[in-house]
């Protein structure tokens, strides 16, 4: 199967209403800035778990979807990645997800998660802890309006690039 992954900014992911099929095969996700993962993950459906964070933020039932609404709007930058434990990555570990997602956190050593990690990486002064007040609307409506907005004016920028 390759290395299939997809990697994609919080904004445009608020922004896909639905799970695409082709994303039903991804069972891994990491949450991360380009120079830092914030947090890996697993579920037998990757995209409703991220989801699951971010609305979770709100009652402070995620650590990272707090984290997110807590750095809001520099969060809509963040990277997320979606991984299946099938890919060529993870053969030597014969697709195990529990084993995929432990060697993620292995590697990754990620800020928010504890089991597996000896080391986590130290969360960097420029983001707001999961503690601090969140920085956004309490309406996950209100935040895919604005991650629209955001896309939007990207894809300006980029067409009167060109």
């Amino acid at each position: 199967m390759a290395d299939h992954s997809l990697s994609l900014s919080l904004k445009r992911f608020l922004i896909v209403a639905a799970c695409p099929p082709g994303w039903h095969s991804f069972d891994l996700y990491l949450f991360r800035a380009d120079d830092i993962v914030f947090y890996v993950g697993q579920s037998y459906c990757a995209f409703d778990r991220v989801w699951q964070h971010i609305t979770d933020g709100y009652k402070a039932r995620s650590i990272v979807g707090r984290f997110i609404l807590c750095n809001w709007p520099t969060s809509m930058n963040f990277t997320i990645e979606l991984w299946s434990s099938r890919a060529d990555r993870f053969a030597a570990l014969d697709h195990d997800l529990d084993a995929a997602e432990r060697s993620l956190i292995e590697f990754y050593a990620p800020c928010f998660n504890e089991t597996y990690n000896a080391h986590p990486t130290p969360l960097p002064d420029r983001y707001a802890p999961p503690n601090a007040p969140i920085r956004c609307s309490r309406s996950p409506n209100k935040l895919i309006h604005e991650a629209e907005r955001a896309v939007r004016m990207e894809e300006r920028q980029a067409w009167s690039k060109t």
